[in-house]
């Protein structure tokens, strides 16, 4: 992500896990062997596009109430907002920027076909959505709370609910991606993969928080989840 602003800030190592983190097991075959590629001289192809500015999005695109449904049905499980903007490290807003979201079904399914979990696929759920930033850097999606899962990560691993967030920059080798966590989620601090973070403040970052001005009355809950996209207050980010 850019600014027009040319104070530097030095992004802080220890705020990144290590690449080989043996507590989160697919990160040992997953971790670079080689030296990694600099990107001080990038060329044309890591500096343009996409560009979003012709995008058409469908009337459902960002509610995954309705963006799978056939008219026969609505997902089963707790209904939610998910908002809030994406700003700089100054905060200044990121406007009309791509935010992608995925996730599994309130049974903690995905709909994959690699997802084995005994959990049943839900009809009426697809679980994808995106939106396009406003002028103020806000989004919003209207979706189903996702429900935890295990993984084979050891005997009893269990992934923290949680929704997947991806958000493009002014090009393809700006994209980030990260994860919004649901406040006063007990299994969060028993997470492997959250233990690779070793700042509590990176943790926090990831957090949506309940926000009840924004809910809806006998209809829905509403979590806030701000994205600062780079600086020393950025959201922790899986590909950085």
């Amino acid at each position: 992500m850019s600014h027009d602003n040319k104070r530097f800030v030095a992004r802080d190592r220890d705020w990144h896990p290590p690449a080989y983190a043996p507590g989160y097991k697919t990160s040992v075959p997953r971790s670079p062997q080689q030296a990694l590629v600099s990107m001080q001289q990038p060329t044309v192809s890591e500096l343009t596009g996409p560009d979003f500015s012709h995008l058409r999005m469908g009337p459902h695109d960002n509610d995954l109430l309705m963006n799978f449904s056939q008219g026969d049905g609505l997902p089963q499980g707790e209904r939610i907002i998910m908002h809030g903007r994406v700003v700089d490290q100054f905060g200044k807003p990121v406007p009309h920027t791509l935010v992608e979201m995925w996730q599994a079904n309130a049974g903690g399914r995905y709909r994959h076909k690699k997802d084995a979990y005994l959990a049943p696929l839900d009809p009426h759920f697809g679980g994808v959505g995106r939106c396009l930033t406003d002028d103020q850097g806000g989004y919003r999606f209207r979706t189903i709370k996702p429900g935890p899962y295990p993984w084979p990560n050891d005997v009893n691993s269990w992934r923290p609910a949680h929704i997947h967030v991806s958000v493009t920059g002014p090009s393809i080798s700006t994209r980030l991606i990260t994860q919004m966590y649901f406040e006063g989620d007990p299994l969060i601090p028993l997470c492997p993969i959250v233990h690779t973070l070793s700042d509590p403040e990176a943790v926090d970052t990831m957090i949506g928080r309940l926000d009840m001005a924004h809910s809806k009355p006998m209809d829905c809950l509403a979590y806030r989840f701000d994205i600062v996209v780079r600086g020393e207050l950025q959201t922790y980010f899986e590909n950085q």
